[in-house]
C-alpha cells in the first residue's frame, strides 16, 4: 500500500509540474516571451542529445562513408606513385646500377698494334677496341709478355696513369704507348713477331697480338717500359 501511494504521488507531482510548464509558455505572467524561452531551451535541450546525436551520427557515417571512399581511391593513388617513386629511385639506383660500368673483357676487345719509331726510343701503341656492343671500362694497364714468361711482364711507367676511369662506348678505343727499346744501334735487343697482353686488371683475359712488322719487333728487356691505358694518348704523360 505504501509503494502504490508514493508512486501515486510522484505521478501527481510530475502532472502538476507539466501542467504549470504548460501555463507558464503560454505567458499569462507577463514574462511570456522569457519563458516561453526557457520553455524552448529545454525542448532543445531535452531534444539536442538524441537528435543533434543522430543527425551528427548520420552526417559523420555519410561524411565517413565519402571520406573513405575518397580517402581509398587517393591512398590507392599515392602508395602505387609512392612505389613507382621509389621504383624510380632503384630505378635511379638501378640506373646508378646502369652507370655503373662492367669491366672490358679480352672476348669484348680488339686489340692491335701500331710500331712508332723515333729517336731517342722505339715505341708501340697499343689499341683496344671495344667491340662488345655495351660500355666498359679498361682498368690500369696492360700486362704484355714480349718474350718467356720468366722475363715477366713489362714493367708500367707511374706518371702515365690517367687521373680518370677510362670508359670505353661501343666502338671507341683505349691507348697504351709501349717503348721497346732505345732504338740504338748497340744495344741488345731481340725479335719478337707476337706477343700476349693480358687484362689482369679487367679479370684476367688474353689476347694474342702480332708485329705490325713482318721481320718482327726489336725489343730490349733492359729498356721496356708501358703505360697505362687512355682514351688518347697524351704529349708529355706518354713521353717515356
Amino acid at each position: 500500500m505504501r509503494t502504490f501511494r508514493n508512486r501515486a504521488t510522484v505521478l501527481a507531482a510530475a502532472t502538476t509540474a507539466a501542467l504549470a510548464l504548460t501555463l507558464t509558455a503560454c505567458g499569462d505572467n507577463g514574462s511570456g516571451t522569457r519563458s516561453e524561452g526557457v520553455a524552448e531551451k529545454s525542448v532543445t535541450a531535452a531534444a539536442s542529445p538524441a537528435e543533434s546525436g543522430k543527425g551528427a551520427g548520420a552526417e559523420k557515417a555519410a561524411d565517413d562513408a565519402a571520406g573513405t571512399g575518397t580517402t581509398s581511391a587517393i591512398g590507392t593513388a599515392r602508395p602505387a606513385g609512392a612505389a613507382k617513386s621509389s621504383g624510380g629511385s632503384g630505378t635511379t639506383g638501378g640506373t646508378s646500377a646502369k652507370t655503373s660500368v662492367a669491366l672490358c673483357t679480352a672476348q669484348g676487345l680488339r686489340i692491335t698494334a701500331e710500331r712508332q719509331d723515333g729517336p731517342p726510343s722505339t715505341h708501340l701503341t697499343l689499341s683496344a677496341k671495344n667491340t662488345s656492343g655495351a660500355s666498359c671500362e679498361m682498368k690500369e694497364y696492360p700486362h704484355i709478355h714480349f718474350l718467356d714468361n720468366a722475363r715477366g711482364i713489362v714493367p708500367p711507367v707511374a706518371k702515365s696513369k690517367p687521373q680518370t676511369p677510362v670508359v670505353l662506348e661501343p666502338g671507341q678505343s683505349a691507348y697504351a704507348a709501349v717503348r721497346m727499346s732505345e732504338g740504338g744501334r748497340k744495344e741488345t735487343t731481340e725479335t719478337v713477331k707476337e706477343f700476349t697482353v693480358t687484362l689482369k686488371a679487367n679479370g684476367g683475359g688474353m689476347a694474342v697480338v702480332k708485329s705490325p712488322a713482318a721481320e718482327g719487333l726489336a725489343v730490349n728487356p733492359q729498356k721496356w717500359a708501358t703505360g697505362y691505358w687512355t682514351t688518347e694518348l697524351r704529349n708529355g704523360a706518354d713521353e717515356f
